[in-house]
């Protein structure tokens, strides 16, 4: 799907995942992951997927500010939150009822709500510096 409009399906999860991660059985676990693969390869089937893939808990992140003359390392999240990415997909849509579409797919695969961004366009960064 060349030349569609990209978009970010990201899924938050709580800050301090159990031992199931967000899901409450370890049953319930395997069942969406097993739905989520097959929501993965529908998007494949149909080429909207560009990538996808979740994420190490939050609590794994080192923030990095190379703002200054050296950079500065925090361990931990950039924002303190009581959710935080846990996964996400990249893909390609038409346009933003067709993302919108798929995002419910998504949440409904991996029981979470899913935020979704529209990456910005070629012709959106023209805009703002202008010709």
């Amino acid at each position: 799907m060349t030349g569609m409009a990209r978009y970010l399906l990201a899924v938050y999860g709580p800050d301090e995942p159990g031992e199931f991660g967000s899901y409450p059985s370890k049953a319930a676990m395997l069942e969406s992951f097993a739905d989520t693969g097959a929501f993965n390869e529908m998007l494949e089937r149909r080429g909207h997927l560009v990538f996808a893939d979740g994420l190490e808990p939050a609590s794994t992140a080192t923030t990095v500010d190379g703002q200054g003359a050296k950079p500065v390392l925090t361990d931990g999240p950039y924002l303190e939150t009581k959710e935080h990415l846990g996964g996400f997909w990249v893909i390609e849509a038409p346009d933003l009822d067709v993302a919108l579409d798929l995002a419910g797919q998504a949440s409904r695969a991996c029981r979470g709500t899913v935020e979704v961004r529209p990456f910005r366009s070629a012709e959106s960064v023209r805009a703002l510096v202008g010709p």
